[in-house]
């Protein structure tokens, strides 16, 4: 199977790679509900509402495969993990936030 990754590097076109990787229902939502610093698996689960687990789970990996995303495991009983948005994921905010402002204005 063929990741985001290996789909923005066949794609010249920078809007269409930021569209690869960002362009789906709730990448855009995970990545806005990072902004505020780490967050566990079930507490991105119950802000995004009805995201199935498989989703989340698919959505984090890609975007931890991308550089967007940075997973921190602990050696805890029960085990605890923990989701951060790295430098590249900080730099996508500002992005969110013009699509914000054009759902405000146009939607």
């Amino acid at each position: 199977m063929i990741t985001a990754v290996e789909r923005c590097e066949e794609v010249a076109c920078p809007i269409a790679k930021t569209a690869i990787l960002i362009g789906d229902r709730w990448t855009p939502l995970i990545v806005r509900d990072l902004q505020a610093g780490s967050v566990r698996f079930g507490e991105l689960q119950r802000s995004l509402g009805s995201i199935s687990p498989k989703t989340l789970a698919d959505r984090l990996r890609r975007l931890e495969e991308a550089g967007i995303v940075d997973r921190t495991c602990y050696a805890e009983m029960p085990p605890r993990v923990e989701y951060q948005l790295t430098d590249k994921g900080h730099a996508l905010l500002p992005v969110l936030e013009s699509m914000r402002l054009y759902g405000e204005r146009w939607l």
